[in-house]
């Protein structure tokens, strides 16, 4: 499928275009096209609208007419400033008028081995923040990243780790986050969704390519160029009773380096025929 021009309102209903996915597309201009393409949600990365201005970058959103559908990213509490890190996090959400700010638990302690320990500490920090997040209106939402991240950036590996804590905390104050790319490989991954119910905060898509790059990192592709079933993926949350948006977040240098407008329109064509 092509997009060319803004389609039927119900065909994006619940679409929403992550800024990392046209990382070098300046903030004022990916609203725009967003706004020209008719896609009603953004997902927004905090280092942007900090270079942008808070304010300005609340202001721009409104006036669009989009709705922030999450913010990225707070979390990382195994490293030093974290209290003050997230609850600046706390504070950009509310400011942006989303609900949600998605958690990145942070890898091992320096110097450590022990996961397990690491664990609790983000369950200790989660614990932390919830009266300041509740306080603020906003959902904290735990991500599980793919295990390969374990050691230097998410000790919470999968949907049922992020469970466990999430279930310690009132279900308004701590959601979980099914992102495609980090939940697709394990074979308890659809129990677990049916188990998220009302926890689940966030669903985002992209795919998965080999081989991966250098450092792993980038190596997600838009919806439809690998082997993820986002469609089971997607069927599996509605079920759960997921009725919010789908965010297309992909990290890829060579997505990164084409037009913003044209990776826009192909997360477009790649979520209707692949998500949808």
């Amino acid at each position: 499928m092509t997009v060319s021009g803004p389609l039927p309102r119900h065909r994006l209903a619940r679409f929403s275009f992550n800024q990392a996915t046209a990382k070098h597309w300046p903030l004022a201009d990916v609203v725009a096209g967003c706004a020209e393409a008719g896609v009603p949600g953004i997902g927004l990365w905090r280092e942007p609208v900090a270079e942008y201005g808070l304010a300005r970058a609340a202001k721009l959103v409104r006036d669009a007419g989009l709705t922030v559908t999450s913010l990225c990213r707070g979390g990382f509490f195994t490293a030093d400033g974290w209290r003050t890190e997230n609850r600046a996090a706390i504070d950009e959400a509310a400011a942006l008028g989303t609900a949600t700010l998605v958690l990145v638990s942070g890898g091992l302690p320096a110097g450590s081995r022990d996961v397990d320990g690491a664990r609790r500490m983000v369950a200790d920090a989660i614990g932390e923040l919830v009266p300041y997040a509740q306080s603020a209106g906003v959902r904290l939402a735990i991500e599980p990243l793919h295990p390969m991240f374990c050691a230097d950036r998410c000790v919470v590996a999968t949907l049922g780790q992020a469970l466990d804590i999430a279930e310690q905390f009132p279900v308004d104050a701590v959601g979980v986050v099914v992102d495609a790319y980090h939940v697709w490989w394990d074979d308890r991954v659809y129990a677990q969704i049916a188990r998220a119910g009302e926890r689940i905060a966030a669903f985002q898509v992209c795919d998965w390519v080999t081989p991966l790059p250098e450092g792993v990192l980038l190596g997600r592709a838009l919806p439809g160029a690998g082997c993820i079933e986002l469609r089971r993926l997607r069927e599996a949350v509605d079920a759960a009773g997921w009725t919010g948006p789908v965010e297309v977040e992909v990290f890829h240098a060579d997505v990164w380096a084409r037009p913003g407008r044209e990776v826009l329109a192909e997360s477009i064509a790649g979520y209707l025929d692949h998500v949808a």
